[in-house]
């Protein structure tokens, strides 16, 4: 530990704008496999009363989709809810959602409470290469001291409503208190859409959006926990958006 610590400061001494570690450098275990450190210079004296040094520690969690990284800030990203930017277009309210969409291979962008979901546009697009734009961006961004979100946007969470029944208030208080929970450490969410018939309509959206493994979520995961606690759910259905924005089930059934 003695010794890393002591890389630790020579590489903070250099005064560059990243130092790139990884945690087993010092015998740790963590499920967070890469970290990034991110140091600004001091401002100008005539600037701050005395000289600052702004850091930011961005950890990265692998997500159950290979084509999804999260990304977490040590800070706050959004309050109390989550956001979904799946095109350019639909950044219009987050200035840090659409400097996330200017670097080239970023498919698609997710805010959670504490995090952000970047998703690449293909396998084909190296990690190695988008993070670094990703590091800066993220750093830039929130040393500006701006808000995330500028204009006010569509709730798409699962909040009780004045009409919904008794059922509709048990699934929904099931996707917040057990479901969605579980689905947010993996850099997603689960949004519900409806309920008609015996099933339930689920939006999937972060990491969970083009998933491999998103059909097994839903069946085996989502699913079978509602049909346990509610008779009433006879299966679950993915709602997912075309490319002109309409939306359409899909084949889960």
């Amino acid at each position: 530990m003695a010794a890393a610590a002591r890389w630790l400061r020579a590489a903070a001494g250099l005064g560059g704008r990243f130092c790139r570690m990884t945690l087993k450098d010092f015998n740790l275990t963590t499920k967070q496999p890469l970290c990034q450190f991110a140091r600004r210079k001091p401002f100008p004296p005539s600037t701050v009363a005395h000289n600052t040094v702004r850091c930011m520690f961005i950890q990265t969690q692998d997500t159950p989709n290979p084509n999804s990284l999260k990304f977490i800030p040590g800070r706050q990203v959004l309050e109390s809810r989550t956001m979904d930017f799946s095109t350019p277009a639909a950044a219009f309210c987050s200035p840090l959602a659409r400097q996330l969409f200017r670097i080239e291979g970023v498919k698609s962008v997710f805010f959670g409470p504490d995090f952000i979901t970047v998703t690449k546009v293909s396998e084909d697009w190296d990690w190695n290469l988008l993070k670094p734009d990703i590091y800066a961006t993220i750093m830039d961004f929130f040393a500006s001291g701006l808000p995330v979100i500028t204009e006010e946007a569509p709730r798409t969470d699962t909040a009780a409503s004045e009409d919904d029944d008794e059922v509709v208030l048990m699934i929904k208080e099931l996707l917040d208190t057990r479901i969605r929970p579980t689905v947010q450490e993996d850099g997603g969410d689960v949004i519900y859409k409806g309920f008609e018939d015996g099933i339930v309509q689920l939006k999937l959206q972060g990491s969970c959006t083009s998933c491999p493994s998103s059909i097994i979520t839903l069946k085996n995961g989502i699913q079978n926990m509602l049909q346990f606690y509610i008779p009433e759910v006879e299966g679950v259905e993915q709602v997912v958006d075309d490319e002109d924005g309409v939306e359409k089930e899909a084949n889960s059934t």
